[in-house]
């Protein structure tokens, strides 16, 4: 891998396009190999990198990448242009990582669920004796585990949109979760973000796997990997999820009911996906079955946080879609409030508010910019909408936690599904997780 590196950077006039911690990553491995002719850093914010390289920040980072003949961007940096209309190219960590060990990589994608799948694949692959690694959008740059990677490991890798965008090369097991609408203040349009997750399959060569969601399906001639779709309502799906019970080619398995810790049915259907590979990969049902029930969800996705005074409280801040919170409800006991709303970002949430109408949870608890945004949709919009007198706006978190402290009964659960971003109102949605235990507990 840094052989190929070496190869890309040599005689070049290089610009490393971001410096969160993939820039820093990508650094690093740069100037361990060396052989570049110039090397410089861009990125909105001045930040100090630890050495003389140029550094260029501010409103105009961007304005000269064209002096440059490599480019590595950052996933979640928008170029002003398509990168065809560039003179330098653009490429990324994960492009070059797929270059090397795309033939042997897992890649998973989807809007909601990467994160579970990917590290529920890796702990089952783990625990049952393979040689995996673990990278990508879960938090760990793919040039971080270099030095992990033997003749024999797999990659199972995580991609966001932003990793998959201008990417020519996929992974030779892809997963496709889902599509629903989300960053849209970045691609504009539902297409546009829909396209880039497209790329986990585009450039997939026969004989490679693409696990797909059966209603997010490549078109006809867009793929020519073998497509295996998985479904919990398709009878003709090549994985079926009826309830609890997964068939996969002849096979079957019973995702357990006690001992297990990943609540809801759109967790079982993670669980699918994973099985399914797993099998591909040789696992019998006795290796899946034993790392399945160790495995611990990640934080911030609809996990129970403890009890006070009678009301059990669940932190969902992974949520930013409506879907999301509709599958909270869903998956919860005794529901007695919900916390909702966030940054808008103007998603669509017709769906939402149709299932809140005919759910009875008794307290919608909705705050900032989302929520407002909510309530007057269904006060302008759906005038019969059932019980508007469970409604109520409040502008913080810290207020919302207050009034569900208040109207939620012993024996009821609190669940915090914002079904919207945090950005500009949080760090991240692991800080409003956060944010919200501390609330709750103090």
């Amino acid at each position: 891998m840094l052989r190929r590196l070496k190869e890309q950077i040599k005689g070049k006039k290089v610009l490393i396009l971001g410096f969160g911690r993939e820039g820093r990553s990508t650094l690093r491995r740069i100037l361990e190999v060396g052989g570049y002719r110039t090397l410089a850093i861009a990125d909105q914010r001045a930040a100090d990198p630890g050495t003389e390289i140029p550094f260029l920040s501010g409103a105009h980072y961007m304005d000269t990448l064209d002096d440059y003949d490599l480019v590595f961007k950052s996933p979640g940096i928008v170029l002003p242009e398509d990168p065809s209309s560039y003179r330098c190219r653009v490429t990324s960590q994960m492009e070059l990582f797929l270059e090397e060990y795309g033939a042997r990589t897992i890649g998973v994608t989807g809007t909601k669920g990467k994160s579970t799948t990917t590290t529920l694949l890796y702990h089952i692959l783990q625990e049952a004796g393979r040689d995996v690694v673990l990278a990508g959008n879960i938090g760990i740059p793919a040039f971080d585990i270099l030095e992990k990677i033997g003749p024999e490991t797999v990659p199972v890798c995580e991609f966001s949109c932003h990793q998959l965008e201008y990417i020519h090369v996929s992974p030779h097991i892809a997963v496709l979760l889902n599509i629903h609408e989300e960053h849209l203040d970045h691609y504009g349009s539902f297409e546009r973000y829909a396209a880039s997750k497209h790329q986990i399959y585009l450039h997939q060569k026969a004989g490679d796997l693409l696990f797909c969601g059966a209603d997010v399906l490549p078109e006809n001639g867009n793929c020519q990997a073998d497509i295996f779709s998985v479904s919990d309502h398709d009878d003709n799906a090549a994985v079926r999820l009826d309830g609890t019970q997964i068939s996969f080619a002849g096979r079957s398995y019973q995702i357990p009911t006690e001992g297990f810790h990943m609540l809801g049915h759109h967790n079982h259907l993670d669980v699918a996906f994973a099985y399914a590979i797993c099998c591909v990969m040789g696992l019998s049902n006795e290796e899946f079955d034993r790392p399945l029930r160790s495995y611990e969800p990640l934080p911030h996705r609809l996990r129970f946080i403890g009890e006070r005074d009678g009301i059990r409280y669940y932190d969902d801040s992974i949520s930013t879609i409506g879907d999301t919170a509709i599958q909270a409800l869903k998956s919860v006991p005794a529901v007695g409030s919900i916390l909702i709303g966030g940054m808008d970002r103007g998603i669509d949430y017709d769906d939402l508010i149709e299932f809140l109408a005919n759910h009875p949870v008794p307290h919608i608890i909705l705050m900032y910019a989302t929520g407002r945004r909510i309530l007057d949709e269904i006060r302008e919009q759906y005038p019969d909408f059932p019980g508007q007198e469970r409604l109520l706006y409040v502008e913080t978190l810290a207020e919302a936690v207050a009034q569900a402290r208040a109207l939620t009964r012993p024996g009821e659960a609190c669940v915090l599904s914002p079904a919207a971003a945090s950005y500009g109102i949080f760090k991240n949605f692991e800080e409003r997780g956060d944010v919200f235990r501390e609330l709750v507990f103090s």
